[in-house]
């Protein structure tokens, strides 16, 4: 799918430079540009590029005023490295075309109602009484249960289970093999040392615009909801626990886990392979490096934490600087 640069422009209100007929088909790097493609320049290191790339066109900030001629044409934006990610959208948008209908391969109960638009495919099963809002894309060999709610506009890839009775809002995306509403891990123990299940009897309640990616696990609560609020984006391999609440727009990276009952407040920032105890609560917008370990209640709002226990990076950073320098005996 081939756009021009007047119709990319009016996407980001962008000031063209040059010929607002030129056609572009994919995004590059500054450095490989080539025709047909577009590029931007964000980071001053890499000018030497703009005198050089052959890309039809190259988007940059209104700001930054070039040393030497420029041969692509130029669309001059507010913030060079926001628009690429609204370029993206904006190619992806036009180069898809969302499938509508249900394989005669899937399986949907009589008594599910699915809305205009919606797209069943091959080997999936949508279960009794279950509800998909218009446009929804649910990809082959998906498993939605009974009493399942999900909004209008959300895209479910391959494999991925959704348990009986949870709810899923408005464009959210479930990358491949996600489960929502497995059960938690909940266990009695016994006085001869052995466990009993205890029934996981609540749902898993996802927000509008939430993400999740391949791999995930989010778990039903033993009573009442696990809760992901608004815009959350979790990365690959992440275990949610049951009755854990995430605030709205917190990022998560791959391999974090969340135990039981622990509520992460809103616009928190999480490293890769951080692990959050159990019945903790993590202020709003915290940030947590790699590999911690949060073990218990965040002070305020707005701290930055690292190490395991996690404490003020400022202050880890200083005592790393010693530790590290100890005698390995």
């Amino acid at each position: 799918m081939e756009v021009t640069a007047e119709v990319i422009a009016q996407h980001f209100n962008g000031e063209i430079v040059g010929d607002p007929n030129v056609k572009v088909s994919s995004v590059a790097k500054i450095e490989n540009g080539k025709p047909g493609n577009i590029c931007f320049l964000a980071n001053p290191k890499y000018e030497q590029y703009l005198y050089t790339c052959k890309a039809s066109i190259i988007i940059i900030n209104r700001s930054f005023q070039p040393q030497e001629p420029v041969q692509p044409t130029l669309i001059l934006v507010d913030n060079a490295y926001e628009a690429v990610a609204s370029l993206l959208d904006l190619l992806n948008t036009l180069k898809k075309s969302k499938k509508s209908g249900k394989s005669w391969r899937a399986k949907c109960a009589w008594s599910a109602k699915l809305g205009k638009g919606v797209y069943v495919g091959e080997f999936s099963f949508v279960g009794k009484k279950s509800k998909i809002g218009k446009d929804t894309q649910i990809y082959p060999q998906v498993y939605i249960g009974n009493d399942v709610e999900i909004g209008e506009n959300c895209t479910l890839f391959p494999g991925v289970k959704v348990y009986d009775g949870c709810k899923i809002g408005n464009n959210c995306i479930l990358h491949a093999n996600v489960v929502i509403g497995s059960d938690g891990f909940g266990f009695a123990p016994r006085e001869d040392g052995s466990y009993k299940k205890i029934p996981q009897t609540g749902i898993v309640t996802i927000e509008d615009d939430v993400e999740i990616g391949a791999n995930t696990v989010v778990d039903r609560a033993t009573m009442g909801t696990t809760l992901i609020k608004k815009g959350v984006k979790l990365d690959n391999l992440i275990q949610v626990a049951h009755n854990v609440e995430i605030g709205e727009h917190t990022v998560m990276a791959a391999q974090t886990g969340v135990a039981g009952s622990s509520k992460v407040g809103a616009k928190c920032i999480i490293g890769g392979q951080v692990g959050i105890a159990g019945h903790i609560t993590i202020h709003d917008k915290t940030s947590v490096g790699a590999q911690a370990g949060i073990l218990g209640n965040t002070k305020k709002e707005g701290e930055t934490l690292m190490g395991s226990p996690a404490f003020d990076y400022k202050q880890y950073l200083k005592c790393y600087a010693l530790f590290r320098k100890l005698p390995n005996k």
